[in-house]
């Protein structure tokens, strides 16, 4: 390797080695709290600095081939993570003022980091199954901060066996790539690809790879320890549903080379992640507490997002990993304001949208789109897709059906169109950014993701309008469908484990997800 070769590596794995060696020093007993918060915003800068270096210089020296790879994207992840990050330590330290184990909080929101930084840069199939699995070990450290809380416990307890699942589906992968391949350097895997195509081991491990994301990614049915993980404190909620929860779509954009030639495994990721976001767009709408609602809130744009990659809009795909990011990080630190603004809007009276803007909000939204896109003079995404955006972005031109003057829904339909207008600008305008990503859209597939999402526009109106009519459906539709319930039983089945603190020996599994816990918050 030559010099600036050298250089660029060590820009992109510095930030390793310092939060991995931060959270080493949190083991030293000599380092009082207070200076270990002031040494964690020190050192985050200097990591954040050397990411932003890393970018700034380009990605053409970043590479040691079958170890790491710095990638456009995958230095710019690693800028809003390390970014997060040092936000969500600064909130922390206030936060946590007073509590104890406040060290071994330092330490894991560190090793996080470490391991979050090492993943994304990992180009050979171990050194990102290592670093996956070091980002559940240390997460495990922050959700049960509160080890008196016994539905942290369970929820750490059902993600600690979904990641020991996705682990064995990821080494499985990796023995059928490998042996295809002759080697687990992700870069030779492409090669193989282009020149030899897909044989079936390898559909076989695209398959694997694809359920352990499902696993990781906290999509239905194992969504219940994202949910219940809101026990943990609220700067763990921002760093899982902001940071951690996001790196499943990370990894299918980093294989899009291979699922582009796996429709098994494209149609499965369609599945899990159409169904997800469908359902869990559904029960949040039933939802009364902040937090549980941010948290189906997730769930359901995790499905989106994955549903995007089966879809081969990988661009789309990495705007949306992005956005999410920033927008959970601000919702969850400022979920006291968002509590504040709810109790407001509980005194001055609901108003259920009218059923004319429940029938043209979804036409005025696609037309706006389409139109968008026409005036740019370029087809970002296929026109389906402007469809399903359409869908998703018709709640934006629901109107009261309160009485008011002529003006003031005027104004509030031409600010719905706005924002519209403005996010189809940006979703144009940002995939100009050099991600180095190529898009594979698939029209079948699209076409049924555009008739679940109609479907699940469609309940969501009739919910609206006429919600006696599905009374039964929005029972089943609060209590998640129930399918966390039956997935809890079986992994207290399979593996028991003490869950309840000898404080809490009689409460019942459920009640994380139950009515009486959502109106608690």
């Amino acid at each position: 390797m030559d010099i600036p070769h050298v250089l660029h590596l060590t820009y992109a794995l510095t930030p390793i080695a310092l939060m991995a060696g931060l959270a080493g020093l949190t083991r030293l007993t000599w380092i009082s709290t207070p200076s270990l918060w002031r040494l964690f915003q020190v050192v985050s800068f200097v990591a954040l600095a050397f990411t932003g270096i890393s970018l700034s210089v380009g990605v053409n020296g970043g590479h040691w081939p079958g170890v790491v790879t710095a990638t456009s994207f995958s230095l710019i992840l690693a800028l809003l993570v390390q970014l997060l990050g040092t936000i969500i330590g600064a909130f922390s330290a206030r936060y946590l003022e007073g509590e104890l184990g406040q060290r071994r909080y330092v330490g894991a929101l560190a090793a996080v980091l470490a391991g979050v930084h090492l993943l994304l840069m990992a180009d050979h199939w171990l050194l990102l199954i290592a670093a996956w699995a070091s980002v559940g070990f240390a997460l495990q450290h922050l959700l049960c901060f509160y080890p008196d809380r016994p539905f942290a416990l369970l929820a750490a307890h059902k993600k600690r066996i979904a990641d020991r699942l996705a682990d064995v589906m990821l080494l499985g992968a990796t023995a059928l790539a490998w042996l295809e391949v002759g080697s687990g350097s992700l870069t030779a895997l492409w090669v193989h690809i282009a020149e030899q195509g897909m044989s079936v081991p390898l559909q076989m491990s695209a398959v694997l790879l694809v359920l352990a994301v499902i696993l990781r990614t906290a999509l239905l049915p194992v969504h219940g320890w994202l949910i219940q993980v809101m026990e943990a404190p609220t700067p763990v909620s921002a760093l899982l549903h902001a940071g951690v929860v996001n790196l499943g779509g990370f990894v299918i954009i980093r294989f899009a080379p291979m699922l582009d030639q796996a429709t098994p495994a494209r149609m499965l990721l369609l599945v899990f992640g159409l169904a997800t976001a469908v359902l869990a767009g559904m029960v949040m709408l039933t939802r009364i507490s902040i937090k549980v609602r941010l948290a189906w809130s997730t769930v359901a744009q995790m499905g989106f997002m994955l549903l995007e990659c089966a879809l081969g809009l990988y661009t789309l795909a990495a705007l949306h990993l992005i956005g999410h990011s920033l927008y959970k990080a601000h919702a969850f630190l400022s979920a006291s304001t968002a509590v504040r603004q709810t109790r407001l809007q509980v005194l001055r009276g609901a108003s259920l949208p009218s059923t004319t803007s429940l029938v043209l909000a979804p036409a005025l939204t696609i037309l706006t789109v389409l139109l968008v896109q026409t005036l740019a003079g370029q087809a970002s995404w296929p026109w389906w897709w402007s469809l399903v955006l359409g869908l998703a972005w018709a709640p934006m031109l629901w109107l009261p059906s309160v009485q008011a003057d002529w003006s003031a829904r005027s104004a509030q339909a031409i600010f719905g169109i706005l924002m519209v207008v403005g996010l189809t600008l940006a979703a144009t305008a940002a995939h100009a950014l050099p991600f180095d990503l190529k898009d594979f859209p698939q029209r079948e597939l699209g076409l049924i993701a555009l008739i679940g999402m109609a479907a699940l526009y469609f309940f969501q109106a009739l919910l609206q309008a006429r919600p006696q009519l599905l009374g039964h459906w929005r029972r089943w539709s609060y209590a998640g469908f129930y399918l966390d319930e039956a997935y809890t039983r079986l992994v207290l089945h399979i593996w028991p484990a003490r869950w309840t603190s000898k404080a809490a020996t009689h409460v019942e599994p459920k009640s994380a997800t139950s009515p009486l816990t959502d109106a608690a918050h």
